[in-house]
């Protein structure tokens, strides 16, 4: 079992879920359609780490039947500041994984790092938070 692919998996998993809500509460064709567009592209990586386990002859824990969400989301803004924090909990999920792997995983994993400090950037943006990007992206931020 490699513990950092499957964290990632859970990570990853946990965005697919959060983008279903955050999709209803948002506004415009132009933020649904981000939304859209990334719930797919955490649905590619996680049916990649589903294969690359499998590969593997690991396992991950089985994803949950729901998830708790950080805060009540009810409206736009409070979907961007959970798109915010998904993103930049994808980013930290896959900062592990690159010390750990080599070659095509490692790159697979600082793109999914870096896409997800990329969306985290354009979710700040829309939503008007300073500041728009992270010194180091996927790496925890102190409170």
């Amino acid at each position: 079992m490699n513990p950092q692919l499957g964290a990632a998996l859970a990570a990853e998993e946990a965005a697919i879920y959060a983008y279903g809500l955050i999709g209803v509460h948002l506004e415009g064709r132009g933020d649904v359609t981000e939304a859209r567009t990334v719930e797919q592209a955490h649905r590619n990586r996680r049916d990649y780490l589903v294969s690359r386990l499998s590969q593997l002859r690991a396992s991950a824990a089985p994803s949950p039947a729901g998830y708790q969400l950080p805060f009540e989301v009810t409206d736009r803004a409070s979907a961007l500041k959970l798109a915010i924090h998904v993103e930049d909990g994808v980013a930290q999920a896959w900062r592990p994984v690159l010390p750990v792997t080599t070659g095509n995983d490692r790159i697979t994993a600082l793109a999914a790092m870096t896409e997800a400090a990329v969306r985290a950037t354009r979710w700040r943006r829309l939503a008007a938070v300073s500041p728009v990007t992270l010194p180091f992206p996927g790496r925890p931020t102190t409170p």
